[in-house]
């Protein structure tokens, strides 16, 4: 070993000399050349020319010694350590701190930069790492309900660095789709593109390839992207969706044009003994180069993948290693290590700061000095955010951070790279331009157009259709402050339930946390959370609701408010009535009768006969009896008490039952926000499209106490808030003439009768 480090202290000397000679001869012709000194000028006017030619040559030159010479230099005090210390170099030139990418793009400071620390100050403009506006193609597999959620934190890391147009690629399963799509198009960031492919087209590229990774098939699914990708895609970038960005996305892009003209997949070296063998006795892992690399972040360079035949390859490659591994333990991890080890000429090797991986006993702590080293953090282990690491909280933070931002911050225009604007916000745009900002009911008005993000089916949701044709779902809506309510209302309705919640990043993930700590909420898998994402001043109650609405996936639909408990088996009772009453062919909306208590413990009637006692000794009143008589009025809780069969009532003035209705029934009016009017003019057009009110005779819920909510307290004390709920119920009613004609005269009389 000595004499190891002699012979490159001799090829050191010799380089340095080489370098000399070389800075020299460069300083010597450009003297001959300009008749001036260079240090005077060391910006050329015009690189166009062909006296700078030969120039530029021999400063490219001069810059590779360099990069050379501190490559040496590193290595060499590597051997010297690895000497002393008696250890084993891994794969290749992989470095940890300094890797042999390491350029201006990836961390190490250029020349001038250099100068510039030195007090040598220069006016040459950097050449870009990535065009201005040039757009950067971002590819990811997902699949499923937990996988999507992974994905918005990692485009958020994502959006929040980047200066540069995006597009990004997802192969998803139906669920994944359905999620994403609705959540890019409700999100409306500039200057972003989304296209999605369907996983199960792939399936059968993959599905012959046993694989115990815990990802299943979708594991698989970066293998054939050549072939689900547009064959005009020359490059892209391919991430795992446990990936939380620390920078700009466009250095890593960046990186493409250090590959060779050999070079076709760039890869981070893996951070575990996993392909070393040695974690246990008989561990026999894939054959893989040296560590191996791992594939939570992958640069693909398509156009020669697709040249050089990458689909057969990878192919044979499989087909050869599975006839004595008979599976693969890391999904196209196990693949692409071993199709590597076959043609290391192919792979270029990205320092390690780009994947960053914190699985348990990696040596992930070794790719960073300083926090502005990290790039890409790699939650990889299953463990998540409960892996093992020094800097964990560090890490955890981070993550949180993105978890928790508000994504509608990320809504902003990338200056001087203007986009297409899409349909929703073109219309979006004109719909403000129309508004008038002196209108003393502006802010309602403007409510009304306001685009919400959206996250659909934020939990796991499984539903299972009935035999029977009658299903219904509960519907309803709900902030955070009545989120203690849910536990109740699933232990007294075990059929589907369909919920939007109104809440900003950081509280659905406080949502988040609780249902899976709740015994009820983590078994509970036929319910459908659907976040609504907080934007603007109010309670877009109609909005919510439309939502839940929309996501039932029962022919019947309850719909009811999350303050209220149901009856025990009142899902049992209500699919017998749907049944009884034919509501499969005739217009019927099925009251539900309400009642309400004030105490906050109450012993819960289990029969109609014991809440009958209950109203009579006081415990429980008819709902608003109190403060709003009109609600529930036509409802006839006098004839309710003795009825035995269901009875048909006649719409009254601001009449607002909970009604069990065919799920195709009318939405709900989004102009009505906050409190008043949200319901009753629900009701009102049931009744304008003829549906009968049917008052079922042994069905009940009961409303539950709690604080007045922001918006209630705003209507009692705001006489604004009061003219324009007032200048909408007008609009209202005259929007309803145009529609119904003649027949919705009556409401408008109605109305003026009060």
């Amino acid at each position: 070993m000595p004499c190891l480090c002699r012979g490159k202290l001799k090829l050191l000397a010799v380089s340095a000399t080489f370098m000399a000679l070389l800075t020299w001869l460069y300083l010597w012709v450009g003297k001959l050349e300009n008749g001036r000194s260079l240090l005077l000028s060391p910006c050329p006017l015009d690189q166009s020319e062909p006296r700078y030619l030969e120039r530029d040559l021999l400063e490219s030159r001069v810059r590779e010694m360099e990069e050379e010479n501190q490559q040496l230099r590193l290595q060499l005090s590597q051997s010297q350590v690895a000497a002393v210390q008696g250890q084993d170099g891994s794969y290749g030139n992989a470095q940890w701190v300094a890797s042999a990418d390491t350029g201006p793009e990836d961390g190490e400071n250029t020349a001038e930069e250099r100068s510039t620390q030195k007090g040598n100050h220069t006016t040459c403009a950097r050449r870009p790492m990535v065009e201005k506006c040039e757009l950067i193609h971002v590819a990811c597999v997902c699949a499923g309900h937990n996988a999507s959620r992974d994905v918005v934190t990692l485009v958020k890391s994502i959006l929040f660095h980047r200066r540069n147009p995006l597009h990004f690629h997802f192969i998803t399963d139906a669920v994944a789709h359905q999620i994403l799509s609705s959540l890019f198009q409700s999100w409306m960031v500039p200057s972003v593109q989304v296209s999605f492919y369907d996983a199960e087209e792939l399936k059968s590229e993959v599905a012959w390839i046993p694989n115990k990774h815990y990802s299943g098939i979708y594991g698989l699914m970066k293998l054939p992207l050549t072939k689900a990708l547009p064959s005009d895609l020359t490059k892209v970038i391919v991430l795992d969706t446990d990936i939380t960005f620390a920078t700009d996305i466009a250095e890593l892009w960046a990186i493409f044009r250090k590959f060779t003209d050999k070079q076709v997949i760039g890869l981070v070296e893996n951070q575990s003994d996993w392909y070393l063998g040695n974690l246990w006795k008989n561990h026999k892992p894939w054959p893989a180069l040296g560590r191996g690399f791992n594939t939570g972040v992958i640069l693909l360079l398509l156009e020669r993948l697709r040249r050089i035949g990458w689909e057969q390859m990878w192919r044979l490659t499989a087909e050869r290693e599975l006839m004595s591994m008979l599976s693969t333990s890391l999904a196209d991890q196990d693949i692409f290590n071993a199709f590597i080890k076959q043609n290391p000429v192919l792979v270029h090797q990205l320092p390690c700061f780009w994947n960053v991986q914190l699985s348990d006993h990696t040596r992930s702590e070794q790719c960073y000095t300083e926090v502005s080293d990290l790039k890409v953090i790699h939650w990889n282990s299953p463990k998540k955010l409960r892996v093992k690491n020094k800097h964990v909280e560090f890490f955890r933070n981070l993550y949180l951070t993105f978890l928790e931002y508000d994504g509608n911050l990320l809504r902003r225009e990338l200056f001087g790279c203007p986009s297409q604007p899409s349909a929703d916000s073109l219309r979006v745009q004109s719909a403000l331009e129309d508004l008038d900002e002196d209108d003393q009911c502006y802010d309602f008005r403007r409510e009304r157009i306001t685009v919400h993000r959206l996250h659909l089916y934020f939990l796991q949701y499984e539903y299972v259709p009935t035999d029977e044709s009658v299903d219904i779902t509960l519907v309803a809506q709900l902030s955070m402050d009545r989120l203690q309510m849910l536990e109740a209302i699933c232990n007294h309705w075990e059929g589907p339930i369909s919920l939007a919640l109104y809440m900003s990043d950081a509280e659905a993930q406080q949502f988040l946390r609780y249902a899976q700590a709740s015994d009820v909420l983590k078994h509970r898998k036929n319910i459908g959370y659907h976040i609504v994402y907080k934007e603007g001043q109010f309670y877009p109650v109609n909005l919510l609701r439309n939502i839940a609405l929309r996501q039932a996936n029962t022919p019947y639909v309850f719909l009811t408010d999350v303050d209220f408990l149901p009856m025990y088996d009142l899902y049992d009772y209500l699919r017998k009535s749907i049944v009884q009453l034919d509501l499969a062919h005739t217009k019927k909306a099925l009251v539900v009768p309400a009642f309400e208590t004030l105490r906050y413990r109450l012993s819960f009637p289990k029969s109609k006969a014991e809440l009958l006692s209950m109203l009579d000794m006081g415990t429980l009143y008819t709902f608003r009896y109190h403060v709003w008589t009109k609600g529930h009025a036509p409802t006839n809780y006098a004839k309710w008490r003795t009825a035995t069969t269901a009875y048909k009532v006649e719409w009254e003035a601001d009449f607002e039952p909970y009604v069990v209705v065919r799920r195709d029934c009318p939405e709900y009016d989004q102009r009505f926000v906050g409190f008043g009017w949200n319901k009753v003019s629900h009701i009102m057009e049931l009744d304008a499209q003829e549906y009968d009110f049917v008052v079922l005779p042994n069905a009940f819920m009961i409303h539950m106490p709690h604080a007045p909510s922001f918006d209630i307290s705003k209507f009692r004390s705001s006489s604004s808030y009061r003219h324009c709920l007032t200048t909408l119920k007008e609009e209202f009613h005259q929007d309803l003439s145009r529609k119904y004609g003649a027949a919705a005269l009556k409401y408008l009389t109605a109305e003026r009768n009060i």
